[in-house]
């Protein structure tokens, strides 16, 4: 008797069992995800993707500039294989995608565990069920995200396994972290940011950041700095942003657009509501005072990191410069074709989101610790949280069901840019079989006026 409840409480039994809880709330908070059909993008991605199903698709997926989007030669060679198994079936593309992120939900709270940061779990589940990943997860394009936040996080893992001075043979580990990051890479070129990560992590550890750390960091910098020329490269002769579109972004603009979306995506974890799929663009007026705002809060924030260190230690300036560092890519310094339409996006901060939230889950974990009369309040409190978040993924997927319905809710949420509203026309004349005469063919033409555009409907019927 005392051998079964010594373990059935073991730490090895408390932790699968953790990981089976998070595991299975969060797959079923994504339930509506499950059956989810195409939406924006999947076409280009999986179903018009002629590189899917060609006999020498594979070989043009990694060494040709046929790509549909940037260059995610990962990605679209997952997609391969599943079009072999399950073909357009888009259930098998969606689960995928849920997997990918409950695998990512348990390496977050594997990490923190190792690092040892206080609420691990809590940080773990918190990540799986927040909101501003459910596009990441319930969108198919976005498998570039999930597929690259999975190899990230194993080369954290195996970065903290090779500087961790109980490791024997720790150079394997080594050699592991340089493959994994080569596949996160070829998933998405915004895990370029990886070295500023494992440079972090010494930091938090307290350990020497010396010449001989500094040289085996240099290997993942030389290939985060390549493959973010690439993809630079590609954005601007592949995709189409060149200086013709993005003429108007000045250094000081960019500046503060940047420092504008930081703001903008602590905000939205803080308080997860109006999360739509684009949001409207900023007015950048370099000349108004406002605009400056959010810059100079920026300053002033690093300023009470910087004084507040020697009380709150070292994990709050880890925290924010993994946030800020991880969304460097995407603040506007480099542009993106996305930027033609909006200067944000969720699926933006998946890995960045991290940073914040291991913060807020390691004062949880100290509040509880602290105050130990309390601590079932406290826990109490943590559990709610995440229960109302996982409601709120749960609303969230439901507007990625399928085109229709996530379009329907942005139609009257947002100032909807042009090729959405074209797909979504598109969407409509097909599947609905619309005429001119039809009325959401006047909405349609209405609204497009309303936002400065014009739709050809003869070239959405015979798009």
């Amino acid at each position: 008797m005392h051998a079964t409840g010594k373990l059935l409480f073991s730490a090895r039994t408390r932790a699968s069992l953790c990981g089976l809880l998070l595991a299975s709330v969060t797959i079923f908070a994504y339930r509506p995800a499950w059956n989810g059909g195409f939406i924006w993008d999947d076409d280009a991605y999986v179903t018009n993707n002629e590189l899917l199903t060609a006999p020498d698709g594979l070989r043009r997926i990694w060494f040709s500039l046929d790509s549909p989007s940037q260059y995610f030669p990962l990605v679209y060679t997952t997609f391969r294989f599943e079009h072999a198994l399950w073909g357009l079936n888009p259930t098998g593309y969606h689960w995928v995608n849920l997997l990918l992120h409950v695998a990512n939900a348990m390496l977050v709270w594997r990490l923190l565990a190792c690092l040892k940061v206080p609420g691990a779990w809590l940080a773990g589940a918190i990540f799986a069920l927040h909101p501003v990943q459910v596009e990441s997860v319930a969108w198919i394009t976005e498998r570039k995200n999930v597929l690259m936040g999975f190899f990230f996080l194993l080369t954290l893992l195996a970065w903290v396994a090779f500087v961790d001075q109980r490791t024997k043979q720790p150079w394997r580990f080594y050699a592991l972290a340089l493959v994994l990051y080569v596949l996160a890479l070829s998933a998405k070129t915004t895990a370029c940011t990886l070295p500023a990560a494992l440079l972090l992590i010494l930091w938090l550890q307290k350990k020497p950041i010396n010449w001989r750390r500094l040289l085996q960091i240099v290997p993942f910098f030389v290939l985060g700095l390549g493959m973010g020329l690439v993809a630079v490269w590609w954005e601007r002769y592949h995709q189409g942003t060149s200086r013709a579109l993005f003429a108007f972004l000045n250094p000081i603009e960019r500046v503060l657009i940047a420092s504008h979306a930081v703001w903008f995506y602590l905000g939205k974890l803080i308080w997860p509501t109006n999360l739509t799929f684009i949001y409207p663009r900023w007015s950048i007026t370099p000349t108004h005072p406002l605009d400056y705002a959010w810059l100079v809060a920026g300053v002033a924030f690093c300023a009470v990191i910087y004084f507040a260190r020697r009380y709150v230690g070292r994990s709050v300036e880890v925290a924010a410069l993994f946030f800020v560092a991880t969304l460097s890519p995407v603040l506007g310094f480099i542009m993106l074709y996305t930027f033609r339409y909006t200067f944000v996006a969720d699926h933006y901060q998946y890995l960045a989101s991290i940073g914040p939230i291991a913060l807020a889950s390691a004062g949880v974990g100290g509040l509880a610790a602290a105050y130990n009369r309390r601590r079932p309040l406290v826990l109490s409190a943590a559990v709610s949280i995440v229960a109302i978040l996982a409601v709120m993924t749960s609303r969230q997927s439901v507007m990625y069901g399928d085109l229709k319905r996530s379009g329907g809710r942005r139609w009257q949420e947002i100032p909807v840019a042009g090729w959405l509203i074209t797909t979504w026309a598109s969407y409509f004349f097909r599947k609905a079989k619309l005429t001119r005469r039809s009325p959401i063919t006047g909405q349609l033409c209405r609204c497009s006026r309303i936002f400065g555009m014009r739709i050809t409907i003869s070239a959405v019927l015979f798009s």
